[in-house]
C-alpha cells in the first residue's frame, strides 16, 4: 500500500510528531511538497503533505490561519509539516488550533530533519508500493495463465476473484452469463444483463462501473472486433488498487487471446460447416456425415430444422445483418450443448438446428422480437419491413435435407411476401392455400384468364361467371348446379359450352378446371 501519515511518523529518522489530526494518520500520501506560498493550493492536485517554514505566513494570527487551512483541506491536502526553530521555535498555537478544528494532521519537523529527507521518503516508499504492485501483477498474470490453461475461462474467473478479492462473470456475446466466481455471484451477475447489452452497442475495447448498494463494479467488453465477443464483470466492495489492476488487465488480455484464437477455430469451423451442408443440399449424407465427424455429427443423427435467413431489398446497410440471429442462437445452443451449423449461402445465411432444441426456439424467439419492433415503429418508419427475413422447414434428416431446404426457401419467400419475420413450413401445411393467392403475379394470371368471360356479361349477355362457379363448386354435377343458380340444366349446359367458346379451353381437362377455380378465388369477386 502506498504511504500514509502514519508510517511517515514512525519513520525512525524522520522524528516527527503529531500535533493535530491524530484520528487521520491513515490517509494515503501521494507526494511531499515544500512550499512558502501563502495560497499554494493552485498548484495541489491533492493527497500531498504540504512541508512549510510559514516564511510569509502570519502563523499567529487566528483568522489568517482559520481561512489557510481551510483552503488546503478543501484542495485534498491530507496533512502539514511545520518545521519548527527556522522562523518559529514552536508551532504557533492559532496554527495547531486551526488544523485541530479543521480536522487536518499537523506534524513538527524537527531543525535537523529537512523537507528534502521527507520527500525521498515518500518517494522511496511510493516507489516500493509500486514495486510490490508490479510484482504482485506478474505473479498474478502467472496464476491467471495457469488456470486459463489447465481449466479454461471457469479457472480464469475463480483466480481473478481471489486476486480482487471480490466476485468475476463472464459474459457471452448476447449478454448471457456463461460462468461466475463464485457461485453465489450468479444472481448478482445476472441483474447486469441490461448494462452489458448497452456495453455490446459500444466498439471495443469498451468499459464502464456500475455502482450498486452492495459493490463497485467494472464491465469490460472482449475482443477486438467492431462487435464484442464477451463481457467480463468483476465487483468488489473498493475501487481497485494497482495490483488489483494488473490482475483485471492480465484476465482482459488472456480472454480476448482466447476469443480472438476461438474466432480463428470459428472460421475453420465454418469452412467445415459450408462444405457439410453443400455435401447434404448435393444429396450426399455418407459424405456429409463423414466430413462433419466430432464436429456436427449429433446434429446429423437426430431431426434438424433448416432455416434460411435473408435480408429484404428495404433493409438499410448493415455490415454484418445476420450477427444478432447468429449471437442469438449460438449462445442458446452453446448453453443448452446442442450442436449447430452456421453457413454463410451466398447473399443468406442457413442455419440446420436441433428440432425442438433452443437453437430452434433462439431463431423464433428472434423472429418475434423483430415483429414486436417493426409493430412499435411509426407508421411510414424503419419498421415498416421486417429486418431480417427467415424461413423454417419442416422436421428433416440428412437424406432429406435438400427437400428441407426448398421447404425452408418457399417459407421464406411466403414470409417476403407478407412482410412476416418468420414463416414456418408447417403452418403453410396446416393452413389454406387460399391466402397465397394473394400474390399480384397470381392475380394477374386470374385477370387475364377471365378477363373474356367478364367482358361477356357486362354486356348482360347472360351471367358465365357465376354459372361457371356455381358448376365448378358442384364438381360439375349439373342437376345441382342448376338448382343453387335457379335455372335450367339445359340452360346450365349452354352456359358452359359458351365458357369454352370463349376461353378456347375444355372443361373437361382437370388442369383447366383447377386453374379457372383458382383464377376465382384470385380475383376480388371471387373471394368477396
Amino acid at each position: 500500500m502506498p504511504p500514509t501519515l502514519a508510517s511517515l511518523v514512525h519513520h525512525s529518522a524522520l522524528k516527527l510528531t503529531v500535533r493535530a489530526g491524530e484520528d487521520h494518520l491513515d490517509a494515503p500520501v501521494r507526494w511531499a511538497h515544500a512550499s512558502e506560498l501563502t495560497d499554494p493550493v493552485p498548484y495541489m492536485e491533492g493527497g500531498e503533505l504540504l512541508l512549510i517554514t510559514a516564511l510569509k505566513l502570519d502563523a499567529e494570527d487566528p483568522e489568517a490561519m482559520s481561512r489557510y487551512v481551510k483552503r488546503l483541506a478543501a484542495a485534498g491536502v491530507v496533512g502539514l509539516g511545520f518545521a519548527v526553530g527556522v522562523h518559529y521555535k514552536d508551532i504557533p498555537e492559532a496554527l495547531v488550533a486551526a488544523a485541530a478544528d479543521e480536522g487536518l494532521p499537523l506534524l513538527e519537523v524537527p531543525r535537523r530533519t529537512p523537507f528534502l529527507a521527507i520527500s525521498k521518503a515518500v518517494s522511496a516508499a511510493i516507489a516500493a508500493d509500486q514495486y510490490r504492485a508490479v510484482t504482485a501483477g506478474f505473479a498474478a498474470q502467472r496464476e491467471l495463465t495457469k488456470q486459463a490453461l489447465s481449466d479454461g475461462p471457469e479457472g480464469l474467473l475463480g483466480a481473478l476473484a481471489g486476486q480482487v478479492d471480490g466476485w468475476a462473470a463472464l459474459y457471452d456475446a448476447s449478454g448471457a452469463v456463461v460462468a461466475t466466481a463464485p457461485e453465489w455471484a450468479s444472481r448478482r451477475a445476472a441483474r447486469l444483463t441490461t448494462d452489458v447489452e448497452r456495453l455490446r452497442d459500444r466498439a471495443a475495447p469498451a468499459s464502464a462501473v456500475v455502482a450498486g448498494a452492495e459493490d463497485r463494479v467494472e464491465l469490460h467488453s472482449i475482443g477486438t472486433g467492431r462487435r464484442p465477443r464477451a463481457a467480463l464483470a468483476v465487483g468488489t466492495a473498493s475501487t481497485l488498487g494497482t495490483a488489483e489492476r494488473y490482475a483485471l488487465h492480465s484476465a482482459i488480455a488472456l480472454l480476448t487471446l482466447t476469443t480472438e484464437r476461438n474466432r480463428s477455430l470459428q472460421a475453420a469451423e465454418a469452412r467445415v460447416g459450408s462444405a457439410v451442408l453443400r455435401m447434404l443440399l448435393a444429396g450426399e449424407p455418407d459424405h456429409a456425415r463423414t466430413v462433419a465427424g466430432e464436429l456436427y455429427g449429433s446434429l446429423l443423427d437426430a431431426p434438424f430444422r433448416l432455416v434460411v435467413a435473408e435480408v429484404p431489398a428495404s433493409a438499410p446497410d448493415d455490415a454484418d445483418p445476420f450477427a444478432g440471429l447468429t449471437d442469438a442462437v449460438e449462445s442458446a445452443a452453446a448453453r443448452a450443448g446442442e450442436a449447430l451449423l452456421v453457413v454463410p449461402y451466398g447473399e443468406r445465411l442457413v442455419l440446420l438446428v436441433v428440432d425442438g432444441g433452443a437453437g430452434a426456439a433462439a431463431c423464433v424467439a428472434y423472429a418475434q422480437t423483430l415483429e414486436a419492433g417493426r409493430s412499435e415503429a411509426p407508421e411510414g418508419g424503419a419498421g415498416d419491413g421486417a429486418a431480417l427475413l427467415l424461413g423454417l422447414s419442416a422436421p428433416a434428416g440428412p437424406i432429406a435435407a435438400a427437400t428441407a431446404y426448398k421447404q425452408a426457401d418457399q417459407a421464406l419467400s411466403i414470409a417476403r411476401r407478407r412482410g412476416r419475420a418468420l414463416v414456418e413450413h408447417e403452418d403453410l401445411a396446416a393452413g389454406s392455400v387460399l391466402p397465397l393467392l394473394a400474390d399480384d403475379a397470381v392475380r394477374a394470371f386470374a385477370d387475364g384468364l377471365l378477363r373474356a368471360l367478364y367482358e361477356h356479361d357486362a354486356t348482360g349477355r347472360g351471367d358465365l361467371i357465376a354459372s361457371l362457379r356455381a358448376w365448378l363448386s358442384r364438381h360439375g354435377q349439373w342437376d345441382a348446379a342448376a338448382a343453387d343458380l335457379g335455372v335450367h340444366r339445359h340452360t346450365l349446359r349452354y352456359r358452359m359450352r359458351r365458357v369454352e367458346e370463349i376461353l378456347g379451353r375444355s372443361l373437361d381437362d382437370p388442369d383447366v378446371r383447377m386453374e379457372l377455380w383458382l383464377s376465382l378465388k384470385a380475383t376480388s369477386s371471387g373471394t368477396e
